[in-house]
């Protein structure tokens, strides 16, 4: 469906143009963009030829869509007023800014919470199936930097006095923020355990809505605000993780940009560089590996010297995944054995953050196999895996399995098909227990890579116990 404009979208044409895009070729894409969020499109260059020459505009998520994918060719956000579609269906650029001043800070951070519950009640797949496919890497480069300029603000307390909200001001204590604080170490839990799909991993959404906004909105002093934002802080990052394993991409980075401003309102030096450690992993992800080399840099940065020799580590863990997407083994190789030497400095009395306390050095070796895995080294994943999958499973269901599908990876380079097919038939099974895309698409990868072996008995059986896997709903 579309309405018509009054003459060409001369904007949308000039981009176009700008970016190489043929009209075929942006029918394509936008197609391709929404099989991705399981919408069935079937534009070609006709209908690109009348959104263009005769303002036709597409109704739904087809103009985000647009936007999204002359975006991805261009390397950088395009807002829908640039192409000439900025009042259609309007999904407002919500939780992308990182506002200077503390009070727009909070503005920005509740927008996001109410517009994302406001969009699950309508029954529409919430604001993201409007804004689906638009992660794009570069907007991560303004908080990033303008935290590393300051990473903390100077005074955030918030009087707010009668009139300014609905009903009397709420007057905040660190009782709410222990509210806040249990309900993260909940779902960190949850998410570990079932997945970032998991019903109960969807209410910290709802948390943040019914429960951080009118804290964060409220009335606070100096040391209890610093805590409100920093618990509202650890919440938003565990909304944009569970996004991440989902597949909900621009879903996520707008929740890391705002639980990386609300990291800076709380002082917390070492939150704000796990923010930015969980945003490096998501642009190696996505394929990024040189940008999450920058963000992953940016975190060790500011905490050297303040965080503990755990949370280094981890960071320098993290830095090595994104050299190893990119390619670079001597760096990769660097990072993973500061990583390594940061961790044997740790001792059981250092004050580690709550949030770290899934990191240990089975994790160390589940992500180094996943370095070498990127840099097709199969003897060392096999050597790594092994440590890694020798540990406990019932607290971390989730990273059992994508270690499962990693050490089938590393025994099928090696040229032990049977191997690989057992651990991927493992890996199967614990994808069926839980609710996460991201192992899904693990799997995937793997049956991607045992094409070649497709009439091997082996493989049809393991084909045949991923189908359910496969077919299920996003």
């Amino acid at each position: 469906m579309s309405r018509e404009q009054r003459g060409p979208n001369e904007k949308l044409g000039a981009v176009l143009a700008l970016a190489g895009i043929s009209n075929a070729g942006l029918a394509r894409r936008v197609n391709d963009l929404g099989a991705q969020r399981g919408l069935t499109l079937r534009y070609d260059k006709t209908s690109v030829a009348r959104w263009v020459s005769k303002g036709m505009v597409p109704q739904g998520a087809a103009p985000h869509l647009i936007a999204a994918a002359i975006g991805q060719k261009l390397g950088r956000p395009v807002p829908l007023h640039e192409i000439g579609l900025a009042d259609a269906d309007p999904a407002p650029e919500v939780g992308l800014a990182f506002p200077r001043d503390v009070g727009q800070a909070v503005k920005s951070a509740t927008e996001l919470y109410r517009l994302d519950l406001a969009g699950r009640r309508a029954g529409s797949g919430g604001i993201w199936q409007s804004l689906a496919g638009s992660f794009a890497v570069s907007a991560y480069a303004t908080p990033a930097s303008r935290w590393l300029i300051t990473p903390a603000d100077s005074s955030v307390a918030r009087d707010v006095g009668p009139g300014e909200g609905s009903g009397a001001p709420l007057k905040v204590g660190h009782s709410d923020v222990q509210k806040l604080r249990e309900a993260a170490e909940d779902a960190r839990r949850w998410d570990s355990k079932y997945g970032g799909g998991d019903w109960r991993s969807s209410m910290v959404p709802e948390c943040l809505r019914v429960e951080a906004a009118p804290l964060l909105l409220g009335s606070y002093s100096d040391e209890v605000g610093r805590a409100l934002f920093g618990a509202s802080a650890e919440l938003t990052r565990l909304a944009g993780w569970m996004a991440f394993d989902t597949g909900q991409q621009e879903a996520a980075q707008r929740y890391y940009i705002q639980a990386l401003r609300l990291a800076r309102a709380a002082a917390d030096v070492p939150l704000g560089g796990y923010v930015l450690a969980s945003m490096s992993l998501q642009a190696t992800y996505r394929g990024f590996g040189d940008e999450g080399v920058d963000l992953a840099q940016a975190a060790l940065e500011r905490n050297r010297g303040l965080a503990t020799a755990r949370t280094m580590s981890f960071f320098r863990l993290v830095e090595a995944r994104a050299h190893a997407r990119a390619g670079d083994a001597p760096a990769a190789g660097g990072a993973l054995k500061a990583a390594e030497s940061w961790l044997e400095r740790a001792r059981p009395g250092d004050h580690d953050p709550s949030w770290l306390g899934f990191y240990s050095y089975d994790r160390f070796c589940a992500d180094a196999a996943e370095c070498y895995r990127d840099l097709k080294a199969p003897r060392q994943v096999r050597r790594f895996t092994e440590q890694a999958l020798s540990q406990p499973t019932e607290e971390f269901v989730r990273s059992h399995g994508l270690r499962l599908v990693v050490s089938a990876v590393a025994e099928l380079e090696s040229g032990n098909l049977d191997a690989a097919c057992e651990q991927g038939v493992r890996a199967v099974e614990v994808a069926g227990r839980i609710s996460s895309a991201r192992t899904t698409e693990y799997v995937k990868d793997l049956l991607h890579r045992l094409e070649p072996y497709g009439d091997e008995p082996r493989v049809v059986e393991l084909r045949e116990r991923a189908r359910p896997l496969l077919m299920a709903p996003a």
